[in-house]
């Protein structure tokens, strides 16, 4: 008899059908939360699921007894309890690398949007208010020869200090991460403090994870020790920036701009202010959202889900210490 799983993510025929050769395929399109009366029935029998964006609690674990492997279409995990799967030795796979360059890429575009007021003067130019030569009042900033500060030096900051380094000569800093000498090497990047990074950047650019000690990480405190001059680029997680506290350094020109990807409410609500205003650059968390990308990702999650229900290591594993007890059990 198949093993059953729930589809909730963006696959293709292509990957449905694979999955479908090895396994007996529920599918709930647009599910918006694992709430939903359907789904909560279907997880009796689950064996495993596939998607993203739909949170998980714990307590829903103890609707679903034969669960053995989450597959996420996704890098971030912050949406599954991470401790009681592992308690339950149930798997959890992500999709990490294949949307490093991609994110990282997105990042660029935040930087460069803001330091040149891309959106804002094609904004201008669209309402015919260009009736002359601009000026000093619309200037924007070189990106070229700065500094860029990485809060979170992984694989996606460190994509975004490449591009920074190699393509723009810009001088790299990084905090709230481990040292890494082969970075240095390679970028000449320096690690710093976190206050010491924010006081000497003029671009900060959040990647690093949500967590309970990241939550807010960025805040009014930290906001202050920036330069009034610099910009803050956040394609992590939007909780990871303080909103509130954002919006009045951006209000009171404590900082000059933020080009942001994620929000503390996704999708952001209609009251935020953040969208109206001139010096900020808000995308509707597109980091990964190119058609190669969101494939590569769904191929991932299905390799790993084939895998782990077959009795073999995911390629991307979050909860190692689930997979020991499989294995020894």
């Amino acid at each position: 008899m198949k093993k059953r799983i729930l589809a909730y993510g963006r696959l293709s025929e292509v990957q449905l059908a694979q999955l479908s050769r090895e396994f007996e395929v529920q599918q709930f399109h647009g599910l918006a939360s694992a709430d939903d009366p359907e789904f909560r029935a279907a997880l009796h029998e689950a064996h495993g699921l596939i998607g993203s964006s739909v949170a998980i609690p714990a307590e829903l674990l103890d609707e679903a007894p034969n669960l053995e492997a989450i597959a996420s279409v996704s890098v971030g995990y912050d949406n599954y309890p991470v401790a009681a799967l592992t308690q339950r030795s149930i798997l959890l796979c992500n999709t990490p690398d294949v949307l490093t360059e991609t994110t990282a890429d997105t990042g660029f575009a935040l930087i460069m949007a803001t330091a040149r007021r891309v959106v804002e003067l094609a904004d201008f130019v669209r309402r015919g208010d260009w009736q002359k030569s601009i000026g000093p009042a619309h200037f924007g900033s070189d990106v070229h020869g700065k500094t860029l500060g990485l809060v979170g030096f992984g694989r996606i900051g460190a994509a975004v200090a490449r591009r920074g380094a190699l393509g723009f000569g810009m001088r790299v800093r990084y905090a709230m991460a481990s040292p890494k000498p082969a970075l240095e090497a390679e970028l000449g990047a320096e690690r710093r403090e976190l206050d010491e990074l924010l006081a000497e950047s003029d671009f900060v650019c959040v990647t690093v994870p949500l967590s309970e000690a990241t939550r807010h990480l960025i805040g009014a405190h930290e906001l202050a020790r920036m330069k009034p001059s610099a910009i803050l680029v956040n394609i992590a997680r939007g909780p990871v920036v303080d909103e509130a506290a954002l919006i009045e350094s951006l209000e009171m020109g404590r900082i000059r701009a933020a080009g942001l990807d994620v929000f503390e409410q996704e999708p952001l609500s209609p009251e935020s202010p953040l969208p109206y205003m001139a010096n900020v650059v808000a995308l509707p968390h597109i980091g990964s959202a190119t058609h190669e990308t969101r494939d590569a990702m769904a191929q991932r999650a299905v390799d790993n889900l084939i895998l782990a229900l077959s009795g073999e290591r995911p390629i991307s594993l979050v909860n190692e210490d689930a997979w020991e007890t499989r294995r020894g059990a």
